[in-house]
C-alpha cells in the first residue's frame, strides 16, 4: 500500500440487512492513490455491499467512512462523493436506463453540469477510448452482455471519476472482451478497487490481491497466483493451479 493521502479509508465498519447475521464485521481497509486492489470474495460474502457501502447507497451500522479526506455523515456528502467514485454494478441493467448507448453515456456527464456539446463530445471520446465508436446509435437494450458491461464501463468513464469500484466486472464476458477489458484497466491512470473469483483476471489487472472472509477484508493474508506444470497418468498437458 501507498503512503500517498488515502481516498477511501473505512474503519471498523459493521452492517447486517434487516433479521439478518452480519454481513460485514469491523471492517477496516484504505486505498490510497494508484492503488489497484483485487478482493477475492465469494458469492454472499458482503462484497457488492461494501461497495454500495462507500457509495452511500447503504449506511453501516457501526464505524467510520472517510473519503477523499472528508468523514462522510450526510446524503449530501455522498452526492459530492458520487462525483469521484465511479461504480460498476455486478449487473449491467442497473447501470443502463437510456434508450440509446450515447444517451446512456452522455447522462452522467450532463447531470454534472456539463454542457450537451462537452457532454456529447467526452462521451464519444470514451466510446472510441473502449473501441466502441459505432455503438453509439445502439439500442441498448438490444446489446449483448458483453456489450452492455463495456457501455456500463463507459457510462462510469465518462464521469472522469478519480476512484473507480468494480463489481465482477468480468461476469458474462467472452474472452476478447476480457481481453479488452484488462487492456483498458491497465492503462487508466485510476486508483481501483475490483471484486472477482477470476485470479488470471485480477493478476493481470491489480498489483494486490486480498480475500474477504466473515465480513473483513485480510489484508494480512495477500494473495499471490502461482504456477507450476506436471505431468498426469492420462498425458503429459500442462494445466494451471491457483
Amino acid at each position: 500500500m501507498h503512503t500517498h493521502e488515502p481516498l477511501i479509508k473505512l474503519d471498523g465498519i459493521s452492517f447486517s440487512y434487516p433479521g439478518g447475521s452480519p454481513v460485514l464485521e469491523d471492517l477496516t481497509f484504505t486505498l490510497s492513490e494508484h492503488d489497484r486492489i483485487g478482493i477475492v470474495a465469494p458469492n454472499g460474502s458482503g462484497k457488492t455491499t461494501l461497495l454500495h457501502i462507500i457509495m452511500g447507497l447503504l449506511t453501516p451500522s457501526a464505524g467510520s467512512l472517510e473519503l477523499f479526506g472528508r468523514v462522510m455523515q450526510t446524503e449530501k456528502d455522498f452526492q459530492d462523493v458520487r462525483r469521484k467514485a465511479g461504480l460498476l454494478f455486478q449487473d449491467a441493467d442497473d447501470q443502463l436506463f437510456s434508450p440509446t448507448v450515447l444517451e446512456d453515456v452522455a447522462f452522467g456527464p450532463l447531470n454534472m453540469g456539463k454542457t450537451k456539446e462537452e457532454a456529447l463530445a467526452l462521451s464519444r471520446k470514451t466510446l472510441a477510448y473502449l473501441g466502441l465508436e459505432d455503438f453509439e446509435d445502439k439500442i441498448t437494450f438490444k446489446l449483448s452482455g458483453g456489450e452492455k458491461r463495456l457501455v456500463a464501463l463507459a457510462t462510469v468513464l465518462a464521469m472522469e471519476p478519480q476512484v473507480l469500484l468494480l463489481d465482477e466486472p468480468t461476469a458474462g464476458l467472452d474472452q476478447d472482451t476480457k481481453k479488452r477489458l484488462i487492456k483498458t484497466l491497465s492503462e487508466l491512470d485510476l486508483a481501483y478497487i475490483l471484486i472477482s473469483h477470476e485470479f488470471d483476471f485480477l493478476t493481470a489487472t491489480t498489483d494486490h490481491m486480498y480475500p474477504m472472509e466473515n465480513g473483513k477484508i485480510l489484508v494480512d493474508e495477500e494473495l499471490h497466483v502461482h504456477v507450476h506444470e506436471h505431468a498426469h497418468k492420462v498425458g503429459a498437458h500442462p494445466h494451471r493451479h491457483v
